[in-house]
This record gives structure tokens, C-alpha cells and sequence, in this order.
């Protein structure tokens, strides 16, 4: 698992730019909470397109990519839950400010990045067959 863990990484570093500038583009019509499910769910299917192809391209399945997706999604669950905690956290101390929702985002981020890179790895990506 440790060859996977600096591409992993940097996928979460492209997902963390698109899941807070999404935000900061929907946060103004949907609030810090709607728009954080518009961006989360754009940045995860951001860092599955580019797990798929790095970290985990000798896992990524060669069919059957909606289901792999599905399990991803799915897989990243938990990590976004320890995500919303340290979110929500983050957003009521420091206000709704851009500069407040970009730093919760990036608390929220690394709060669950261990839990989604070990979720991947076991659920998301399976060995091809």
C-alpha cells in the first residue's frame, strides 16, 4: 500500500482544488453545507478518474466502471463523514468567509484522507481478475 500512498496523495491535492473552488462558485446560491455536496461529489468523481489511472491503475477494473465508481463512491463514505465532522467544525469557528470555507475544506480533507485511501485500496479497487 505504500507505493500508492504519494498518488493518492496528489489525486487528493487536485480533489481538494476542485472540491474547494466548486464551493466557493455554488457556496453563494446553495450555502457552505448545499454546496458542499455539489463540490464533494464533483471532487470524488475527480480523484476516482485519476486513483483509476495511478494509484490503482493495476486494480482499476477494465469493465465495469459504473459499478467500480459506485463502490468508490461508496467506499469514501466514512472519510467523508470524519470530513463533514471537522467541516461543519471548521465553518462554525471561523465563519462563512471564503477564506474560512477554503481552510475547512482543507481540515476536512486531510481529517479523512487516511480512511479513504485504506477504504479504496479494500473496497473500491479490486484486484482484476
Amino acid at each position: 500500500m505504500r507505493k500508492r500512498v504519494l498518488p493518492f496523495a496528489l489525486a487528493g491535492m487536485i480533489g481538494f482544488v476542485i472540491d474547494a473552488g466548486m464551493l466557493l462558485l455554488v457556496a453563494p446560491l446553495l450555502g457552505p453545507f448545499g454546496g458542499r455536496i455539489l463540490s464533494f461529489t464533483v471532487a470524488v468523481l475527480s480523484t476516482w478518474l485519476i486513483n483509476r489511472n495511478f494509484a490503482f491503475a493495476d486494480k482499476a477494473a477494465r469493465n465495469g466502471k459504473g459499478q467500480e465508481f459506485l463502490r468508490y463512491f461508496a467506499a469514501m463514505l466514512p472519510g467523508a463523514a470524519v470530513n463533514w465532522v471537522v467541516y461543519g467544525l471548521v465553518v462554525a469557528l471561523l465563519a462563512d468567509t471564503n477564506i474560512g470555507l477554503v481552510l475547512a475544506v482543507a481540515a476536512g480533507s486531510l481529517a479523512g484522507m487516511t480512511t479513504n485511501l485504506v477504504a479504496a485500496d479494500r473496497l473500491a479497487f479490486r484486484a482484476r481478475r
